[in-house]
């Protein structure tokens, strides 16, 4: 009766698939950031592990949250939180202090 070609585009008219994974709630902003200066992305949850990449306060890549900022035993500002951050040469994952991230929705 029909091709399996009209199916399909008929399932994806009436059910669309999302343009971009991270739409939506789950999105980070860096704040407390200088201008001219830049949020250290870390390969873990230390000040003395690896930067991963610097993100300028004006950052124009997507920041998403990962997971619970961590550990809960210690003031809020001074967690760390896992993070992946998407920008146009590919996505690159790590931790952030929750005291320079607030959320935001994800563009």
């Amino acid at each position: 009766m029909f091709s399996k070609p009209i199916i399909i585009a008929l399932a994806l008219a009436v059910f669309p698939v999302s343009a971009h994974a991270t739409t939506g709630p789950g999105c980070l902003r860096v704040v407390n950031v200088d201008a001219g200066d830049a949020l250290n992305v870390r390969a873990r949850p230390s000040a003395k592990s690896r930067i991963v990449i610097s993100i300028p306060a004006n950052n124009y890549g997507v920041l998403a949250l990962k997971g619970e900022c961590t550990p809960k035993t210690i003031p809020w500002g001074q967690r760390w939180c896992p993070v992946s951050y998407s920008y146009e040469d590919g996505t690159l994952h790590g931790f952030v202090k929750a005291r320079f991230v607030r959320d935001q929705e994800c563009p």
